[in-house]
């Protein structure tokens, strides 16, 4: 019985719930990072800001499970492929999102906030970063409900979370247990994906302000 598998594996099936959303987390805020970073490089220039496009397009077309299988020659099995495939993944749909909403910015404000004596540094954080956000954070939730599936293709590199189960499930399929393993961990992803997009949303709630979701 499926309730039964779940009942004597809950310790095992929590844990790598766990892992599993925590590798997602990371990930999502090292892309966020690493993509800010390049979209305030990047957005000003037509040239450069149509790369980054083409990369974030281009990107989303390499098969994860192809990409993981090459990470694992020069980077072993376990955390560090899987962390530079999701990451990889998760940085895609916000770049693109980061060049568009930075570039909607008006450049009248970011003048007068120049005018007034603000630094470019503090112009990028007071005035364009507040703006851009909720443009921003709508490439993060696609981000995180994307890679919350590839974080379980990992599980071919020995990567942490509920890939684990799919996988086992799958390599024994017509065993005891064996589609109830991957119930167990497709049902898991699905939960996790819809647990952290609630946080993202209440993550807007709490950073965009309420005159820029009015606007929006």
């Amino acid at each position: 019985m499926f309730w039964t598998y779940v009942t004597d594996r809950w310790d095992q099936i929590w844990f790598a719930s766990w892992q599993h959303l925590w590798l997602v987390v990371q990930c999502l805020v090292l892309a966020l990072v690493i993509t800010l970073v390049i979209a305030f490089a990047v957005y000003r220039v037509p040239w450069a800001r149509a790369l980054a496009n083409g990369v974030s397009a281009i990107g989303l077309t390499i098969p994860s499970f192809a990409l993981i299988g090459l990470l694992i020659a020069p980077f072993g099995f376990g955390v560090l492929p899987s962390v530079i495939v999701v990451t990889f993944f998760a940085t895609l749909p916000v770049l693109r999102n980061a060049v568009v909403g930075l570039g909607q910015v008006d450049p009248q404000i970011v003048e007068a906030a120049r005018g007034v004596g603000m630094s470019r540094t503090r112009v990028m954080l007071r005035i364009e970063l507040p703006l851009a956000w909720p443009v921003i954070l709508a490439g993060l939730r696609v981000s995180a409900q994307m890679v919350m599936g590839i974080a379980a293709v990992t599980a071919y590199a020995l990567g942490p979370g509920l890939g684990g189960f799919i996988f086992s499930g799958l390599s024994r399929l017509g065993g005891a247990n064996s589609l109830n393993s991957v119930v167990v961990g497709v049902v898991g992803v699905v939960l996790l994906a819809f647990v952290l997009d609630l946080l993202l949303v209440g993550l807007g709630r709490l950073t965009v302000s309420r005159g820029i979701r009015v606007r929006s």
